[in-house]
């Protein structure tokens, strides 16, 4: 049975936290082991389109990001992991593209202004963060990819994708790249302490490296169901963020226990915390071990990222070939 190819990418804007342990990271895991050829890159080059003036954070969280992916289970052996702006094709075939990108395409991308909206501390109104699909259509295409793991509010990402590659076989007349199609992942809303969504920038994030004293600090002042202003006044479980971690991280009889104890008022807020950090821990607190000693040891991390280049390079560098046989950019 032919190997399918896995692309995805993550930016290196931040330390990793919980939420992309079990948003992104464990799906890239399972991928692995079901057999593909994934490629896992850090995506340098697309935190450059909100980072383009405070560069010098983007170098460390490189290493934050590939010692995230190793240690979550992501086998070097098995997987490409590398950085995105050691494989120069990625920028040519950006190029490349962004002649054949009707301008319009971009503009109507939904996220395009909504990020606008909620990054206003940031300039953003450049050609990178406009161009931002078209970089990633490169990404994903110079490595012929069949299957990009997203969630769904990404797909129409995808799909523009998908147009993009029809438009360069229609304009060119071969058919150089597999339309690539969506491995969903499931969607799990991680809280963050604060009560909104996880998020590097929300500055509310339980990090991956944090040590097992450190993610019970976060948790023991995580926000709760505000009905439950004294331990004596019953809660809904369904309204508190800590509760949302107990689905992702407990046991059902845990989860059915602390349910019942809100609703009740028959736990407090501060004992239900104990039985998640408890188990939350558990997943958490091996990783988090990993993800330190590797960080520790930056020669290793070099070594599989340049290993992972010299692989990547290989793939790209023979689809950059037959893309510019087929555009008739050879001069010779």
């Amino acid at each position: 049975m032919e190997q399918k190819r896995v692309l995805s990418g993550t930016q290196p804007t931040g330390k990793l936290h919980i939420g992309h342990l079990v948003g992104a990271l464990e799906n890239y895991v399972n991928l692995q082991n079901e057999g593909h050829q994934c490629f896992y890159c850090v995506v340098d080059w697309h935190a450059l389109t909100s980072l383009y003036s405070n560069t010098e954070v983007i170098k460390e969280h490189i290493y934050d990001v590939a010692a995230g992916f190793i240690a979550a289970g992501v086998d070097p052996d098995r997987s490409v992991i590398f950085v995105q702006s050691d494989v120069k094709e990625h920028a040519e075939l950006h190029l490349l593209l962004s002649m054949i990108t009707p301008l319009g395409w971009l503009e109507r991308v939904p996220t395009y202004k909504e990020k606008k909206k909620q990054l206003k501390d940031k300039d953003l109104s450049n050609y990178g963060f406009l161009g931002y699909p078209v970089l990633q259509t490169a990404d994903i295409v110079i490595y012929r990819a069949n299957y990009v793991p997203v969630g769904e509010d990404q797909l129409y990402h995808l799909e523009l994708a998908r147009e993009i590659v029809r438009r360069f076989h229609h304009l060119y007349g071969k058919e150089v790249f597999p339309e690539p199609e969506a491995k969903i992942t499931e969607a799990k809303r991680v809280p963050g302490i604060d009560g909104r969504k996880m998020s590097k920038s929300y500055n509310n994030a339980i990090l991956l490296e944090d040590t097992p004293e450190e993610i019970w600090e976060k948790l023991r002042v995580m926000k709760t169901d505000t009905r439950r202003v004294r331990k004596t006044d019953p809660g809904v479980p369904e309204d508190c963020p800590v509760f949302a971690l107990h689905k992702i991280f407990s046991p059902e009889d845990v989860r059915n226990e602390c349910a019942e104890g809100c609703r009740t008022a028959g736990i407090g807020c501060f004992q239900c915390k104990r039985f998640l950090s408890e188990h939350l821990i558990a997943k958490v607190g091996p990783v988090g071990e990993r993800l330190r000693k590797l960080k520790e040891n930056r020669q290793f991390l070099d070594s599989i990222l340049d290993e992972g280049a010299k692989k990547a390079r290989e793939v790209a560098s023979q689809t950059m070939k037959e893309v510019r046989e087929v555009m008739n950019l050879k001069r010779k």
